[in-house]
């Protein structure tokens, strides 16, 4: 027994002794400065003072179902756009629109804008099944286009699309707004020109949305109309892996979809997400219509931008750790972190897309960019694995 407790006393004692000399040897040793990290610098970007817009062009509208033509229009607007006319096959769509813009003359029928020689472009967010047949028509008409995602519906639809746009050498800008129309995506591509990260390897984009059932109109829940899940917002993610990888070329390498929490529209999808890859970059997209009543916007939208030298996240519309609205990046590479609130950041698309219209060039977005975007979303649709839920 004193045997035991001689023992107990030296083992203690040589441990105490132990731990007072292990605090004298520095913390990396033990991995403990691995979790250290300099203070992050946090930058507000400050709005440019920009010229007006050196084009302008004569427009109009054919189809309002969707909410987001009203932003399409005012970027047409402030990009140096004149708003001409509007015609919606729905009448009882109009109140809205023409309150948010009531100098527009409201159109008796397609045909009037389609004959309207001084119209320069027409832009769409009809039913989306109805948009690539009314953008075929616009741009045999002799105008541009530029049409709310989904912009195609199917492949057959995007054959005959690239067909005539061939022929009659129109544009047919598909506004993939999730990256055009948001500020913090506008500074992660200048980040990405600028080489911030390095070469970009991978992007993983997650676009989750809130549903309000009660909301959406009948041709919401049905794929022939509104198409599937990742034709629809997965064509944003498509065009932000495409951008941010520089990719010219891509491929499908799987997808699947599922419907967890809608059985009375059993031909709906909630869930989706793709496998992307390029000759040089991968993707994984994932997207869905979960989001939960608790939180404070439509969707938690993130990208996370992998470089051989760093990675950026964007938080697109909220930041669940507590920052103040949406449009927030993060910047991580060999030299530093940094924050930035891009809120004020100038979102260039409509002023390039008029400035294209009026000089025939390819500023905002290049054709063959746009329509790879939406034919890797048309084929990841075609070829998902139906998860059985």
């Amino acid at each position: 027994m004193e045997s035991n407790r001689r023992n107990f006393f030296r083992q203690s004692f040589a441990s105490v002794s132990g731990l007072a000399a292990a605090s004298l040897l520095p913390g990396e040793l033990f991995g403990q400065g691995y979790n250290s990290t300099n203070r992050i610098e946090e930058i507000i970007l400050q709005p440019e003072k920009r010229p007006a817009p050196k084009e302008s062009i004569r427009f109009s509208v054919i189809g309002i179902n969707h909410s987001h033509i009203l932003g399409m229009v005012q970027s047409l607007i402030e990009g140096g756009g004149q708003l001409v006319a509007v015609y919606s096959k729905e009448p009882e769509l109009l109140p809205d629109f023409t309150k948010r813009f009531p100098n527009v003359k409201v159109a008796k029928s397609e045909a009037e804008i389609l004959e309207d020689k001084s119209i320069q472009l027409v832009a769409s967010a009809a039913i989306p099944v109805d948009r690539a047949p009314i953008g075929i028509r616009v741009m045999k008409s002799g105008k541009d286009y530029m049409t709310d995602k989904p912009g195609i519906l199917t492949l057959d639809q995007f054959k005959e699309v690239k067909k005539v746009q061939k022929e009659t050498k129109r544009i047919y800008s598909i506004v993939y707004s999730e990256r055009l129309s948001n500020p913090a995506s506008v500074k992660a591509g200048e980040l990405v020109l600028s080489g911030a990260i390095g070469k970009v390897v991978q992007t993983l984009g997650i676009g989750p949305h809130r549903i309000h059932p009660n909301t959406r109109p009948d041709w919401f829940w049905d794929p022939q109309k509104a198409g599937g899940i990742l034709c629809d917002i997965g064509s944003h993610q498509c065009d932000q892996f495409l951008f941010y990888t520089s990719s010219k070329q891509a491929e499908v390498g799987s997808s699947q979809v599922g419907n967890f929490n809608n059985p009375k529209y059993p031909l709906y999808s909630d869930f989706g997400d793709i496998n992307v890859r390029s000759p040089h970059a991968s993707g994984y997209i994932r997207i869905d219509w979960f989001t939960p009543e608790g939180l404070d916007t439509w969707g938690d939208g993130r990208m996370f931008i992998l470089g051989t030298e760093g990675y950026i996240e964007m938080r697109k519309y909220i930041d669940i750790a507590g920052r103040k609205g949406g449009n927030h990046l993060f910047l991580v590479n060999q030299k530093e972190t940094k924050y930035f609130d891009c809120s004020q950041v100038f979102m260039p698309y409509g002023e390039q897309l008029v400035s294209d219209v009026v000089n025939r060039t390819e500023t905002a977005m290049s054709q063959d960019h746009c329509f790879l975007a939406t034919e890797l979303a048309l084929t990841a649709q075609k070829m998902a694995y139906k998860l059985n839920v």
